[in-house]
């Protein structure tokens, strides 16, 4: 319920960055695109290394802790005006 929420947050605040537009909201843009990349592949490792070592059992809440993480650093970052 938190990341939900959390993420709400994020979008809120990147769609007014992107409404303000200028070069703040070109640089969300690419980030929000690499930011993404990124996830997905930190998260492909993160699985298949689960699937190795047999710890496939957590491998879902781990995902979504790392998606939160990531989340909340974005959250953090954009009320701080960056």
């Amino acid at each position: 319920m938190q990341l939900a929420m959390e993420a709400n947050t994020v979008i809120g605040l990147r769609l007014l960055k992107a409404a303000a537009g200028g070069p703040a909201a070109d640089l969300e843009a690419g980030r929000m695109i690499s930011e993404k990349v990124s996830a997905a592949f930190d998260l492909q490792a993160q699985l298949v290394t689960a699937a190795l070592t047999g710890a496939h059992a957590g491998a879902p809440s781990r995902a979504v802790a790392m998606y939160r993480r990531k989340v909340r650093a974005n959250r953090r970052r954009l009320l701080k005006g960056g």
